[in-house]
C-alpha cells in the first residue's frame, strides 16, 4: 500500500492574520475515503479563533498551504515503534499536529537553544521560555507560516464534539480524554551529566524525561486502548502528542524539517 503526504507551501498569505487569522481566511478541509485509504484534504487554515502571529516568541504570520494526506484505513499496530521529528498527525479539522521543535541546546546561543545546537538535547516547547509564541490552542506558526498543534487545542475540542480530535500518520485515531490513563512518561530527577546544558531535569528538553510505563498508564507512543480498539491519545502531560507510532508510516510523516 503506497501511503503518502504532500504539504506545499502556498505564497498566499492571510490578509490580517496579526488579528485573527481564522476570521481572515475561511477554513477548507475535507476527508474521503479512496480505496484502502482515508485521505485529508486541507488549507491548513483552522476554524477557530487563534492567537495573534506574529507575536513575541514567534515572528511568523499564518498562510494558507496546500496539504494533502493519506492514511490506512484500517492500520495495523506492530512491535516496532517509528520515532517522528516532524508532523505526527492531522486534527479533524485539517490542521496539523507536530510535536517537537527544531530547537537544541546550544550554549553560544542567546535562548541557550538553536536550530545547530547539540542534536542530544532538543527542545520541548512546554518546557521552552514563552513556549515559542504558542496561544491559547497550543499552537504557533512555522517559518513557512504552517499554523500547527503542539499540544491539545480547546477551540478543537469544539470543533470534534467528541473524544476523537484527529488521525495519525500511520492511520490510527487520536483522542483527547483529560480523565484517562496518564501518560507513562516522567521527569527524571537529579542532575544532568556533564557536557550537556548546566542544571536538573527540569522538562526544557525532551531528554529530560524517561518511560517508565505502567499497566494504568499508555504506552511509550501515548497509545492505548479505547472501546476495544488501540488509539493514540493527546495528553496534558509530557509527551503530550506521540512522539512514536506503532503501525507504518509515511516517510513524509517523519521529515524532520519544519515550515
Amino acid at each position: 500500500m503506497k501511503i503518502g503526504i504532500s504539504i506545499t507551501v502556498l505564497s498566499l498569505l492571510v490578509l490580517g492574520c496579526a488579528q485573527h487569522a481564522s476570521t481572515a481566511t475561511s477554513n477548507k478541509f475535507q476527508m474521503e475515503i479512496k480505496g484502502d485509504d482515508r485521505c485529508f484534504t486541507s488549507n491548513g487554515i483552522p476554524d477557530h479563533t487563534t492567537g495573534n502571529f506574529p507575536r513575541r516568541g514567534n515572528p511568523n504570520a499564518i498562510s494558507e498551504q496546500d496539504i494533502y494526506v493519506c492514511v490506512p484505513l484500517k492500520p495495523k499496530k506492530t512491535q516496532n515503534l517509528t520515532k517522528i521529528r516532524g508532523t505526527v498527525g492531522i486534527a479533524v479539522n485539517g490542521v496539523l499536529f507536530r510535536p517537537n521543535t527544531a530547537g537544541f541546546w546550544d550554549p553560544d546561543a542567546r535562548r541557550g537553544h538553536s536550530r545547530h545546537g547539540d542534536r542530544n538535547w532538543s527542545l520541548d516547547i512546554f518546557g521552552a521560555r514563552g513556549r515559542l509564541g504558542l496561544d491559547f490552542n497550543n499552537a504557533h506558526v512555522g517559518r513557512g507560516g504552517l499554523y500547527h498543534y503542539h499540544g491539545i487545542a480547546r477551540s478543537l475540542m469544539k470543533t470534534s464534539g467528541s473524544s476523537l480530535v484527529g488521525y495519525a500518520g500511520d492511520g490510527f485515531e487520536m483522542h483527547y480524554r483529560p480523565n484517562g490513563k496518564p501518560s507513562g512518561w516522567a521527569l527524571k530527577k537529579g542532575q544532568r551529566p556533564s557536557g550537556g546544558p548546566p542544571g536538573q531535569y527540569d522538562g526544557m528538553f525532551n531528554e529530560d524525561y524517561e518511560f517508565v510505563g505502567g499497566s494504568e498508564k499508555l504506552d511509550r507512543c501515548n497509545g492505548g486502548t479505547l472501546n476495544g480498539k488501540y488509539v493514540y491519545f493527546v495528553t496534558d502531560s509530557y509527551p503530550f502528542l506521540p512522539r512514536c507510532l506503532y503501525g507504518e508510516v509515511s516517510s513524509d510523516f517523519n521529515r524532520s524539517r519544519h515550515r
